[in-house]
């Protein structure tokens, strides 16, 4: 069973700094595009920043030159540091992943969401 297992979320002062990860285990032929997703109440999910296998990113406006997705192929693992963070981005955080199984059937997989709090 493929699962994704995030950590990294907490409680941060404006202009502080958090670095989430998202670790997928279990019998994985590839993992393609990873992804992550922020959501707040009362919001629609929104897509923060994506990369390809290939190490091709995406940023929305809003956090562009502040968070850096990047990825360890070799532990399957994404990562989003995240700097010069404002109130706005709090929220829970969500990767998302399109994994190939051990019979190479491609699915897209959700992690279990982490906690970003920036605050005074």
């Amino acid at each position: 069973q493929v699962q994704l297992v995030e950590s990294g979320g907490g409680l941060v002062q404006p202009g502080g700094s958090l670095r989430l990860s998202c670790a997928a285990s279990g019998t994985i032929s590839r993992v393609n595009t990873m992804k992550w997703y922020r959501q707040t109440p009362g919001k629609q999910r929104e897509l923060v920043a994506s990369i390809t296998s290939g190490g091709s990113t995406n940023y929305a406006d809003s956090v562009k030159g502040r968070f850096t997705i990047s990825r360890d192929n070799a532990k399957n693992t994404v990562y989003l540091q995240m700097n010069s963070l404002k109130s706005e981005d709090t929220a829970v955080y969500y990767c998302n992943a399109f994994i190939l199984d051990s019979r190479r059937y491609e699915r897209s997989y959700w992690g279990q969401g982490t906690q970003v709090t920036v605050s005074s």
